[in-house]
């Protein structure tokens, strides 16, 4: 069966620079939005023109060109979202909604990966706030994508290992913790912690797969599903020292957050 070919909208980001070298690595002709928004980003171009040298093809494209979008979706089979999360804060969320437009307009796309990668947006109707505004967002893209009937895989992978687990689940830091170690409540809520990299081989996998056909994805493999306080005790093991723990509440964490903890 031939490899589908693959359009990679956001393609120089966290995750989507992952995506981009999985879909090469697994032999899908592999193109990559290049966007005139891009400006002066230098690190950015030189990503790009990185891609294009392992073999992508670079495509121009604007969120404000439809045109641009319908002609860049019509060269492929599967289109992947990738763009970040702060893309979706407040009317940003039209960017992805554009792209949704195109591929609708284009009428070829077979399957489509949205911006995803994270905790399923349809199971944290509990989430507080001001987390719970992104999940609606992505619940608003969902409905989109469905509404237009566009074939889909919703690919959900909880918590990136590399903000997660180096810094034993801190935030606002990216190495752990040398003392005290702040754990969410009791600490011992399961969480599934992936590997950006499995993401991508992962997400990449799902595209030919008919299994994933209109499905959501959830990847958790069992060695990989932690609680915090089995996170930070790994860490303890390893470094031969214990951490004094702090259990902080909803109210304490929200505080944190605005600065006042």
């Amino acid at each position: 069966m031939a490899k589908s070919k693959v359009l990679v909208v956001g393609g120089t980001g966290y995750i989507g620079r992952r995506i981009v070298k999985a879909s090469l690595a697994q032999g899908h002709e592999t193109y990559v939005l290049q966007r005139p928004e891009i400006g002066l980003d230098i690190e950015k171009l030189q990503m790009l023109l990185s891609f294009k040298k392992e073999g992508a093809l670079l495509v121009e494209g604007s969120f404000n060109h439809h045109k641009s979008l319908v002609e860049a979706v019509r060269k492929v089979d599967v289109v992947i979202c990738t763009m970040s999360g702060v893309h979706f804060r407040s009317h940003n969320i039209l960017l992805q909604l554009k792209l949704v437009d195109a591929i609708k307009e284009a009428g070829n796309v077979k399957r489509f990966l949205p911006s995803e990668f994270g905790t399923d947006p349809a199971r944290m109707g509990h989430a507080l706030e001001p987390g719970r505004v992104t999940f609606d967002e992505k619940m608003i893209i969902r409905k989109a994508i469905e509404d237009a009937k566009i074939p889909f895989t919703y690919v959900v992978a909880n918590c990136f290992a590399g903000y997660f687990v180096g810094n034993l689940s801190q935030m606002g830091r990216l190495t752990p913790p040398k003392d005290k170690v702040y754990l969410y409540g009791d600490g011992n809520v399961k969480v599934a912690f992936m590997d950006e990299d499995d993401v991508a081989t992962y997400a990449i996998k799902t595209i030919d797969d008919p299994r994933t056909l209109n499905k959501t994805l959830y990847l958790r493999p069992p060695e990989n599903i932690l609680t915090q306080t089995q996170l930070v005790e790994k860490w303890e093991k390893l470094t031969g020292k214990e951490l004094e723990k702090i259990s902080i509440s909803d109210t304490d964490f929200l505080a944190s957050m605005e600065g006042n903890y």
